[in-house]
């Protein structure tokens, strides 16, 4: 090829490479293992800007892993089950599976044109039997063990889709999908009990430190929340029942003046059923669970409550507390009751403000003892205890354990873990997901689907509903079955399972995805697990991370897994912007990779992706960064065909004992300082954009030198070797084109097999070395000097140059300090 058509050097090589089977992979393998897997996509019809940059931050981590010399596992599927693949073929008029497989097709061929390192045959859709009767099993067995029930849970509703959200999926009251305003249902739910695992999911974020990002971390430590404190129980007034408080500070408990209560809190119907307050209370209640919970525990959100016209006692004061219903209390957080102690928490001290509740001061700095009046607010810090009975005077932090400890010789208070993560609710009233394996018997109750009946199969024969609703409960077929206890007629569960499980526990059934016999292949799963580098965006930082290191833990428990955690390093991706904001098609922002890579190419548009940012931070989109991208590649393959008569396949970095000109020696070393810098690079921190600035700078250097060198065989295999280093190390980013010019140079082994070149130490070591010369700390004068110069030559030089002599003049040298290899000062 004279001319660079990206195009055809793409399709080319992406034949070579399918052709041989490069990318293909078995775990019977004498090299060492690394597997890097990108987070993967949900099969919306075509990929965008944000899938081009995490596939190709993957794909050049797994082709520079292969020339260093692993044995490198980089599979591909599609999270293909959930509510916007549902929505959509709603939309259109068309069925799920056909939407959803059109789609994976369309992506699929996406994917390859970018020259992805994929190994295809690993390929899984987590909506194929195939796949999901495993998640079934794993239900079963998880039933088994505990650790999965049924209940009776309030729930945000969404009437648009018909189906559950997660709190997360609720925003500002609306529904994170179609904007609806979510309700507040009760409906029987199935849950994962994800919290017997809350603390070894915490202790466990310490073997992540220094492969996971510390932000990361720090969010799945504060979304687990464990709390260390006390449940103390207030008795209601008139009444045998009691209000039950999580704190972590019972220091203050002298201090507690009215209790809060979550609007969903269960004491409150017995509460108000003879209170004259019922009305308003419901009604309270009623506007309070229209606003989604996140909204409900932000600091700057309004206080508001209502009185129950009931009270409970201060079991330390003896002091009858008047008891409210609070919008900022949540049933998901201790026990959905708060003991209000407005001198010391700002949200009480808010709300006594507001609704004129008494205040009282019971911690104090130790050189100064507060009053009410004097609080603007609330007095959180350290302190002292003051009008506290017997443990005024005490510590604040050693009155806590006093507290306790004389509230348990009562009887009415306990020491306390709580933590702020709750069950997982993996139930959905959608049709698109995978079968919950449960039947209904009348007779017999809740009964489990045989495991030789796996799989329920989710049937593909029955319409959906323009409104979005399930057509599962309507389907006599699907629902109509048999007890498996007493053989009678009996009813299949409808709901379906969330779409967070499914993509939990993927990155294992990659390591044999076609094995039919059991849900992973034991010898492969030893080989490859635990995944080396998990990629992916931080938006899912906190549920799918904290789902998948959960699901590990509790499949080891089954016996499946010997590791404890998914993924020993994580790299969560920037976003990908435009004109400041997230491409979004209602911006009118979106760049499109299709035509990206019709225009410039595959190599084009990944060595942008690449060089406009480093991986962890946000790519702002820019045309005239991805046109700087496409010159700079034809001017490498310009330059290549001037190369081309002076070229040899000497090999990058190549060890030579010719004799150099000075200019050959120059770029020799240029070459392997570039090596050690890129190497250094793109060894676990994958900073590609410096490296391809140091690969350019290389480039720069060979042009300049190029017409300079001389015709000895040394200086030919100096700029052989240069050029080739150029390309090995560009291959990872840039792999096509790097193939083509590698091939025209005369190899003829493929870069794809190809080590990644070695530093010659010896060719960092140059001849001569540049050294400054200070007078008085001044620069005065710049001096070449051979390597190998003692202190006492390097000193001498430095003081007969014309320049420093003439600043020295006639004053006195004090002393000579020299640094070899850097300066020389004349301190006179």
């Amino acid at each position: 090829m004279d001319r660079y058509v990206p195009e055809e050097v793409e399709k080319k090589w992406q034949e070579i490479w399918n052709k041989n089977r490069y990318f293909n992979v078995t775990h019977k393998s004498d090299k060492p293992k690394y597997y890097v897997l990108e987070m993967f996509p949900y099969p919306s019809g075509k990929i965008h800007m944000g899938h081009v940059r995490v596939y190709t931050i993957g794909d050049c981590i797994a082709r520079y892993k292969w020339m260093r010399g692993y044995n490198v596992l980089h599979p591909m599927g599609w999270d293909a089950f959930g509510l916007p693949a549902e929505n959509a073929a709603v939309k259109h008029g068309i069925h799920p599976a056909k939407w959803t497989f059109s789609n994976i097709e369309e992506m699929k061929s996406q994917l390859k044109r970018l020259g992805y390192s994929l190994d295809w045959d690993r390929e899984l859709a987590t909506c194929l039997p195939e796949y999901y009767k495993w998640e079934q099993l794993f239900f079963i067995q998880l039933y088994k063990k505990g650790l999965v029930y049924r209940k009776k849970a309030p729930v945000n509703w969404c009437p648009s889709c018909h189906t559950v959200l997660a709190n997360e999926q609720v925003e500002d009251g609306l529904c994170w999908r179609c904007s609806s305003v979510v309700e507040q249902k009760e409906l029987s739910q199935w849950f994962l009990k994800i919290t017997d695992y809350a603390e070894e999911l915490l202790n466990d974020l310490e073997k992540l430190e220094g492969g996971w990002p510390d932000r990361v971390i720090t969010m799945q430590r504060n979304w687990i929340g464990k709390s260390v404190g006390a449940e103390i129980d207030f008795q209601i007034y008139g009444s045998d029942k009691k209000i039950t408080v999580f704190t972590t500070r019972p220091d203050t408990l002298f201090g507690a003046t009215f209790m809060s209560l979550a609007p969903e809190h269960p004491l409150i119907p017995e509460l108000i059923k003879d209170s004259d307050k019922k009305d308003e209370v419901l009604k309270f209640i009623e506007k309070t669970k229209k606003i989604d919970t996140k909204k409900r525990n932000i600091e700057d959100l309004e206080k508001e409550g209502v009185f129950t016209g009931k009270y409970c006692i201060n079991p330390v004061t003896n002091e009858k507390m008047p008891i409210f219903v609070a919008n900022f209390v949540l049933m998901e957080y201790g026990t959905g009751a708060v003991m209000a102690v407005p001198a010391h928490d700002q949200r009480d001290f808010e709300f006594a403000k507001k609704y004129n509740q008494k205040i009282r001061v019971v911690i104090t700095p130790k050189d100064k003892e507060l009053k009410v009046e004097d609080l603007e607010a609330a007095y959180t810090e350290q302190g002292y205890l003051i009008n506290s009975g017997d443990f005024s005077g005490l510590f604040n932090e050693e009155a806590k354990q006093k507290i306790v400890e004389y509230l348990e010789t009562k009887g009415i208070a306990r020491k306390s873990v709580n933590y702020r993560i709750r069950d997982w609710n993996i139930s959905r009233q959608r049709y698109w997901g995978t079968p919950i394996p449960v039947i209904y018997c009348d007779k017999c109750g809740i009964q489990l689907v045989p495991e030789k009946d796996l799989p329920v199969v989710l049937p593909l024969d029955i319409k959906t509903y323009p409104d979005g609703r399930s057509p599962l409960p309507d389907s006599d077929e699907f629902v109509n079955t048999t007890c498996p206890k007493c053989g009678g007629p009996a009813k299949r569960e409808t709901d379906t399972m969330d779409t967070f499980v499914e993509s939990s526990w993927y990155f294992a059934r990659y390591t044999d995805a076609k094995i039919d016999s059991a849900p992973f292949n034991k010898e492969a799963l030893k080989y490859w697990m635990p995944c080396d580098q998990y990629i992916g965006g931080i938006e899912h930082a906190i549920l799918h991370l904290l789902y998948s290191r959960f699901f590990v833990k509790a499949l080891r428990d089954l016996g499946y897994f010997d590791f404890d955690e998914p993924f020993q390093r994580l790299l969560a991706q920037g976003m990908v912007l435009k004109d400041g904001a997230k491409m979004s098609k209602s911006k009118g922002n979106v760049v499109d990779p299709d035509h990206m890579v019709q225009k410039y190419g595959a190599d084009t548009t990944r060595l942008f992706i690449l060089f406009a940012a480093p991986p962890e931070k946000e790519l702002e989109w820019s045309d005239s960064g991805i046109e700087g991208a496409h010159r700079f590649l034809h001017r490498l393959w310009n330059l290549s065909k001037k190369l081309k008569p002076r070229l040899i396949p000497i090999g990058p970095a190549a060890k030579i004992t010719d004799k150099l000109s000075k200019e050959a020696k120059e770029l020799r070393y240029k070459e392997h300082a570039t090596l050690k810098k890129i190497t250094n690079d793109l060894e676990e921190k994958y900073q590609f954009n410096t490296a391809i600035a140091s690969i350019m700078e290389l480039v720069n250097e060979i042009q300049d030198k190029m017409d300079k060198l001389g015709s000895g065989d040394g200086d030919k295999k100096v700029l052989s070797s240069a050029w080739s280093t150029v390309l090995t190390t560009l291959y990872p980013m840039a792999p096509h084109i790097c193939e083509e010019l590698w091939e025209q140079m005369g190899y003829t082994t493929h870069l794809a097999k190809c080590p990644w070149p070695t530093i010659d130490e010896k060719a960092l070591v140059k001849d001569e070395v540049l050294i400054v010369v200070q007078v008085n700390g001044k620069l005065r004068a710049r001096i070449t000097v051979p390597a190998d110069y003692s202190k006492e030559e390097i000193q001498k030089l430095a003081i007969e140059n014309e320049n420093v002599k003439r600043h020295i003049g006639d004053k006195k040298i004090k002393k000579i300090i020299v640094i070899p290899g850097k300066l020389v000062n004349v301190v006179v």
